[in-house]
């Protein structure tokens, strides 16, 4: 009897230190701050119910997946292989663990409700376990598409593909990445009238604005340390961020209007040097990112959709006043940095 009860004990002890990780984990996505939570409110206000409830659920259906992630990824596999448990003790924690998950919960909800169709069950399990499976194989030691990322001119061809195997690991780029492919089969499927370009364009730009805001927010202090002692000029450290970001930004516009994302990205770039380099805010991965202000989020976006729109519905040239705009920021915030960080 003693052994069963010490067993208990231990799955016990267990699962309530996973319940409370899995509740500062779902704490953790705080849609607040970021530029599509801003222009969700926006449209509500402006009695746009349509383009709310879109980005609404591009928003849900993005963050389910990390929140089906396996709560047992909380624990290091080095100390889950050393501690006391018995082999039955850790097949019943695997089989309780997912229990721990709030889509679990929303999945067996699903099932039980009569007025919910079978193939929207298992459209919604199908989603959980690969929220769930994915989580397990990204915590293992095996070899990510990240690490396969194209090079780029030295000397910051590193630099460059730590900052965009950064911001391609935020829930930012997810939203993008989901715009972009739908976008894809629906102009493969000869669906999509080229009058939507611009405005999926638009969107789809709207969804890696914050990014801009933040450039440095993924470094931690760490990595803010490592610029300090890096035989690096300003206008470079920042020209790293920019192409990873630029890049990030072409990769979600191929199937969209290039001329467009690229005005409607050197804008977002220019103006949120400033939020980036004075206002460093910390940020997470696999989270969506939290900019400085309502104010700095509605000037971008709006001077990011006025400089895409005239180089798509009035001149290209337009685009040379972008770079410009770019260049300068490039050049004035860069000199920030040689001044108070070095």
């Amino acid at each position: 009897m003693r052994p069963q009860m010490n067993s208990l004990a231990r799955l016990r002890a267990i699962l309530k230190w996973l319940a409370r990780a899995a509740g500062r984990n779902r704490r953790s996505f705080r849609f607040m701050g970021n530029n599509m939570h801003y222009t969700t409110v926006a449209s509500l206000f402006m009695l746009d119910i349509a383009a709310a409830g879109i980005l609404l659920l591009i928003m849900g259906v993005i963050v389910v997946l990390p929140l089906s992630s396996d709560p047992l990824r909380a624990i290091p596999r080095t100390r889950m292989r050393i501690w006391p448990l018995e082999d039955n003790e850790r097949r019943l924690l695997r089989i309780l663990s997912p229990w721990l998950s709030p889509m679990t919960w929303v999945v067996v909800a699903l099932a039980l409700w009569r007025r919910v169709s079978l193939g929207l069950v298992a459209l919604a399990t199908g989603v959980v376990a690969a929220g769930f499976l994915t989580s397990g194989v990204a915590s293992g030691n095996r070899a990510t598409p990240w690490r396969w990322l194209p090079r780029f001119p030295r000397p910051l061809n590193h630099l460059i593909r730590k900052n965009l195997r950064e911001m391609m690991s935020t829930l930012d780029f997810c939203c993008g990445a989901l715009i972009a492919v739908a976008t894809l089969a629906w102009r493969v499927a000869g669906m999509l009238p080229a009058a939507a370009f611009f405005p999926l364009t638009a969107v789809a730009m709207l969804t890696i604005s914050t990014c801009a805001l933040t450039l440095f927010g993924l470094d931690g202090a760490g990595g803010m340390t490592r610029y300090r002692l890096m035989p690096l000029r300003g206008w470079q450290i920042l020209l790293a961020k920019d192409a990873a970001y630029m890049t990030m930004a072409l990769v979600l516009a191929i199937p969209l209007s290039i001329g467009g994302a690229c005005a409607g990205a050197l804008v977002a770039l220019a103006f949120g040097h400033n939020a980036s380099v004075r206002n460093l805010r910390p940020q997470l991965r696999w989270r969506f990112q939290t900019g400085p202000s309502l104010g700095d989020a509605l000037v971008q976006v709006l001077l990011m959709v006025a400089a895409g729109a005239a180089v798509v519905y009035s001149s290209p040239l337009f685009l040379l006043v972008c770079v410009a705009a770019w260049a300068g920021s490039l050049w004035w915030f860069g000199r920030e940095i040689d001044r108070t960080w070095h």
